[in-house]
């Protein structure tokens, strides 16, 4: 899954986090629609029909309404906002942890509960695609996940600041050198995601995609296998 010429909404998503996300974006864009069309309303008939009154000097209603309605409105948004971010922050009892390693220019990831299984991923130059490849996004190795099971993703840098990013899945965690971060994700359906590092990390910052291989767990199994043999 990956962005398309012209889109103007986000990718759909392929996690409950980051439908979680877009419920939220929706909610928040009803309240602004709201209150933008409010406004509105104010200044043209303000306009229109002149409602103004010089001899007002105060009005005690007024003051109320337009100190209680703004926070209401923040309440709104700030409720949701807050259980999204405990949302994303939680991280229990993860089936499998992967760690993300940035570097100049390229992902290397490490799968922690298994000897001996881990590789780099590069971007495939373009010349070198085969037909249905994507150019700058696809990579020689996919990072490969069981699909409806719990991931960590452990995420550092070799070098600079990078940026570990999968928009579908709502994931975006920074890599700094020296310090390990952590987040956790599901994906609800099988599939192909794609991401880039979100981090402005040198002249080839936007050569380092993310590609994510969500597969049943049988699947995951004979690769896991096949990779281990493989080295």
């Amino acid at each position: 899954m990956m962005a398309h010429p012209s889109q103007l909404g986000f990718q759909d998503a392929a996690s409950p986090v980051m439908e979680e996300l877009l419920h939220f974006h929706d909610h928040t864009l009803m309240i602004v629609f709201l209150i933008s069309t409010l406004v509105l309303y104010i200044i043209v008939a303000m306009v229109v029909t002149k409602l103004t009154d010089k001899l007002i000097l105060d009005s005690q209603e007024i003051e109320i309404i337009w100190t209680l309605l703004p926070a209401i409105i923040l309440i709104l948004i700030a409720l949701p906002s807050l259980r999204i971010l405990y949302l994303m922050d939680e991280i229990n009892d993860p089936h499998l942890t992967i760690k993300a390693m940035g570097h100049q220019w390229y992902w290397s990831y490490e799968y922690t509960d298994y000897e001996d299984l881990g590789f780099d991923s590069y971007m495939i130059p373009t010349q070198d695609l085969t037909p249905g490849q994507f150019r700058l996004l696809e990579t020689d190795h996919r990072m490969v996940i069981p699909v409806e099971s719990p991931v960590r993703i452990l995420v550092s840098a070799d070098d600079v600041l990078h940026s570990w990013a999968v928009p579908c899945l709502g994931i975006k965690m920074d890599a700094v050198p020296g310090r390990l971060n952590q987040t956790a994700f599901i994906t609800s359906r099988p599939g192909v995601f794609y991401g880039q590092c979100s981090e402005i990390c040198g002249a080839n910052h936007s050569f380092m995609p993310i590609v994510v291989e969500a597969v049943p767990l049988e699947h995951f199994e004979n690769w896991s296998s096949m990779m281990l043999e493989d080295t």
